[in-house]
């Protein structure tokens, strides 16, 4: 007696590249890439930013502005702020372009998901 789990289907694969090279997937793959890299490097060149004028520009960056607040402690803040308001932006991107798209392919396909059951 084998407890191995029976093999997929023979098409199985070759469904997964049908899908890969349909326009609708690649169509996903841009909205995607047209999100994340760009909103990416702005990112890395925001915190960039931050370093670079932090190691060189220490005097701009000890500029008290309130108190004991700093310019250098409200760039810091502003690395946590920007990262909720991309995680945020990137969540209403995702749920308006990318996952419409994405369960209509996981439709097509016929992927069985084991919370929800079968995507309608």
């Amino acid at each position: 007696m084998s407890t191995d789990t029976p093999a997929p289907a023979a098409s199985t694969p070759d469904r997964y590249l049908a899908v890969q090279r349909s326009d609708e997937f690649a169509g996903l793959r841009r909205a995607l890439r047209g999100f994340v890299f760009p909103m990416t490097v702005a990112f890395f060149l925001w915190y960039a930013l931050y370093v670079i004028l932090s190691a060189y520009a220490r005097d701009f960056m000890g500029t008290k502005l309130f108190g004991n607040v700093n310019v250098a402690l409200v760039f810091g803040l502003l690395q946590f702020v920007t990262t909720f308001l991309i995680a945020w932006l990137y969540s209403r991107f995702a749920d308006r372009r990318i996952d419409p798209v994405a369960d209509r392919i996981r439709a097509d396909v016929g992927e069985v998901t084991h919370e929800h059951g079968p995507r309608s």
